[in-house]
């Protein structure tokens, strides 16, 4: 008996499932667009958003020219987003506040527009141009909307997509290391501090510059030998006081006596 129960609620639902699909059907095709807004924003207040896609993407372009033009693109938008469809998210809320400007939800689309460039932004080892992308649209946002309440989380995300870019120009720079080509590996470590001067990884890249020298003195040519050691000398007196609570200090502190005893000879 139970299990006859249990198979008439699957039918049951099966066949509501089923009609409710046909009658979506029918209004995807229906030339009534009143109709295809309202139930449009019911699917969106309901969180069915992909059925709410279907019928905002119809009335995006017959809209156009309506009152309820912002509505229908900021929902497209934000249902793209919640689907996470980022690309074509960002792409409707870039399309949101060129269009309507002056709209109460225009610093919203802005930042989503920002947001959605974040969300497409790679682990560091891959192709950066949407991080580049991100960072570029959150500083114009912030110079836009000086007073806006998502200030302190864009300033937040600028700084973790750059330490994302400071990180991928570490590793690259650690390889000319690795491979021990030391006189690269300090022009790109150099390069890596003036162009992420205060990332989270400034102390490793500080230890690795110091690391260079010192093996780059140590493999010169007599004449070259004193001015890399005193380069060395120097690289670990900012080192020592940037950083004289270092991981890396014992380390550090073992090329500062060697540095020093080969400079004396």
């Amino acid at each position: 008996m139970l299990r006859k129960k249990s198979y008439l609620l699957i039918f049951m639902a099966l066949a509501a499932g089923l009609l409710t699909s046909c009658k979506y059907e029918k209004l995807l095709k229906s030339s009534n667009y009143q109709l295809k807004y309202r139930k449009a924003k019911e699917y969106y207040e309901e969180e069915e958003y992909n059925r709410a896609i279907g019928l905002l993407e119809q009335l995006n372009p017959v809209l156009k020219a309506t009152d309820r033009a912002d509505t229908t693109l900021f929902y497209l938008a934000d249902s793209y987003y919640e689907q996470n469809d980022f690309i074509l998210a960002g792409h409707h809320f870039r399309e949101f506040y060129k269009t309507f400007g002056n709209h109460q939800w225009a610093e919203e689309a802005e930042f989503m527009s920002a947001y959605c460039d974040y969300e497409l932004s790679p682990r560091f080892s891959l192709d950066q141009t949407n991080t580049q992308k991100a960072i570029t649209a959150f500083q114009l946002f912030i110079q836009r909307h000086p007073k806006s309440p998502k200030l302190s989380e864009a300033n937040d995300i600028i700084i973790e997509l750059r330490n994302k870019l400071a990180k991928k120009d570490y590793m690259s720079s650690k390889l000319y290391y690795d491979m021990e080509d030391y006189k690269a590996a300090i022009v790109a470590f150099k390069n890596c501090l003036q162009q992420y001067p205060n990332s989270k990884y400034r102390e490793e890249v500080k230890y690795y510059l110091l690391k260079s020298r010192f093996i780059y003195a140590s493999r010169s040519v007599k004449k070259k030998e004193e001015e890399r050691f005193q380069e060395t000398l120097d690289e670990y007196y900012t080192f020592l006081s940037e950083f004289p609570e270092s991981e890396y200090m014992d380390d550090a502190k073992k090329i500062f006596e060697e540095t020093k005893s080969n400079l004396k000879n």
